[in-house]
């Protein structure tokens, strides 16, 4: 009776322990977006209705380095097409009316996704998903929104080197990835593409013919799980 008791006050502890982790993480964020040349207000925008890191920081890494809105949307929306797989591995405990699993939706990334498979019972997973989604929300909103009032006050970000933050940003998001099978050779032959190509193209076109480096990587992948 203990342990069940002490369920949803683990829960909770955790859920609030993730937001703030990721609250940290939305301050950066912040400051990169304001960097790349989007106003405090659409930094906050992006963070309310995309609310996925990882294509967030994709997205304002390529309008930093000089690409169009267009070049930009093509590796965001690679990256957030992931959250399709979390939906279908959360999807057993959502069920409900069309609108509640619709606002769920909005919900479904990494650290829900985690919390969520961590929980034995269905109805604890649908709480540890609610409830870190929710924190998540909260907190990546608020550090978004105070490193973006932050780094509006920067003045210059080159001249306090915070463009090198875009790359660093990337990489650390790219690093775990890179366990997957196939994920190494899809890196390596995505970041062959579009070195090749920068002297050649126009800013945003490399990103784009990096996606390319999938192919191979899939094949790779394909051939590891045979």
């Amino acid at each position: 009776m203990a342990a069940i008791a002490d369920t949803p006050t683990r829960i909770v502890t955790g859920a609030v322990s993730v937001g703030l982790g990721v609250g940290l993480y939305g301050i950066s964020f912040g400051v990169l977006a304001v960097a790349a040349g989007l106003s405090p207000a659409q930094a906050c925008v992006m963070s309310m209705l995309v609310f996925t890191g990882a294509s967030q920081f994709a997205f304002v890494g390529v309008l930093a380095g000089g690409g169009a809105a267009v070049a930009a949307m093509a590796p965001a929306v690679m990256l957030a097409l992931r959250n399709a797989a979390y939906g279908l591995s959360v999807a057993p405990f959502l069920r409900g009316r069309l609108a509640g699993r619709a606002v769920a939706a909005q919900l479904v990334i990494d650290e829900t996704t985690a919390m969520a498979q961590a929980q034995d019972e269905p109805h604890a997973a649908r709480r540890a998903f609610l409830l870190t989604g929710v924190s998540v929300w909260i907190f990546w909103n608020a550090g978004t929104l105070l490193g973006a009032l932050v780094g509006g006050g920067l003045g210059d970000p080159r001249a306090l080197g915070l463009d090198a933050m875009f790359p660093a940003a990337f990489l650390a998001l790219l690093v775990p990835q890179l366990r997957r099978p196939g994920a190494p050779v899809a890196a390596v032959t995505g970041a062959a593409l579009a070195v090749a190509l920068v002297p050649l193209a126009p800013v945003g076109v490399p990103v784009i013919v990096a996606l390319a480096g999938l192919v191979p990587g899939v094949l790779v992948a394909r051939g590891v799980r045979s």
